[in-house]
């Protein structure tokens, strides 16, 4: 791979990285907070493309005399992979094998009043239920999303992926479901929930985790969330 090669390969991953910034693409690796990141990495790979490209231009001396190797092609191919595959997010068979990643939140919020269903994200609905004992959630009609998964007896789990920094650390926060639920359920199938808290729980046979119970009213199919990692609820 020669010179002009290398700026090629850096150029184009520049371009593929402001490609995933501006689009909803980076959505795939990385929180939707890191977008500036990814925006500046993409820019400064193709602002070094340009100088090195410039520099050659120029006849400035250089000391690569040396032929690389052929095997250094290879590099193009994880730019390749990354223009023309885009990957699906983390689903059901990540969360079946990895327990459930519930952690007690420092405080719990006020929820928002009215007789309309309480949006809450599945997170915020597990630390309650098993932190809070459901205190504010008794005699509440609420509404959860997620996507289902369900476990090696087919108990189906309504869950969402978290992530601290990238798809790589993504780990799950699951809601057992019982009630009306649907007689069939697809893993990966995304779910609008409405039901209400009940004091059930169990253990995630993963990791001996404890996972709360939803009794669900309806369920109804929906499209997966444009950010499917991160969720807000309107507590």
């Amino acid at each position: 791979m020669n010179r002009l090669a290398q700026t090629a390969l850096l150029f184009l991953l520049g371009a593929t990285l402001l490609h995933a910034g501006t689009t909803d693409l980076y959505l795939r690796y990385v929180k939707e907070g890191l977008r500036p990141l990814v925006l500046l990495a993409g820019a400064v790979l193709i602002a070094t493309a340009a100088a090195t490209l410039w520099y050659d231009r120029r006849g400035a001396p250089t000391h690569d005399h040396h032929r690389e190797p052929r095997v250094s092609w290879l590099l193009t191919l994880p730019v390749l992979a990354l223009i023309l595959v885009a990957p699906p997010a983390l689903g059901s068979y990540s969360a079946a094998h990895t327990g459930t990643a519930l952690t007690k939140p420092f405080g719990f919020p006020a929820l928002s009043t009215g007789d309309a269903p309480l949006r809450l994200a599945v997170a915020d609905y597990a630390g309650r239920a098993i932190y809070d004992d459901g205190r504010a959630l008794h005699d509440r009609e609420l509404k959860i999303t997620g996507f289902v998964t369900l476990d090696r007896t087919g108990a189906p789990y309504l869950v969402r992926m978290g992530l601290n920094c990238c798809a790589a650390d993504a780990q799950p926060v699951k809601i057992a479901l019982t009630g009306n639920t649907p007689p069939v359920l697809s893993p990966d199938t995304w779910l609008e929930v409405t039901g209400t808290y009940t004091p059930r729980r169990t253990k995630d046979p993963v990791n001996n985790g404890p996972i709360p119970y939803l009794e669900v009213t309806t369920a109804r199919p929906v499209p997966t969330p444009r950010d499917p990692y991160d969720e807000t609820g309107n507590s």
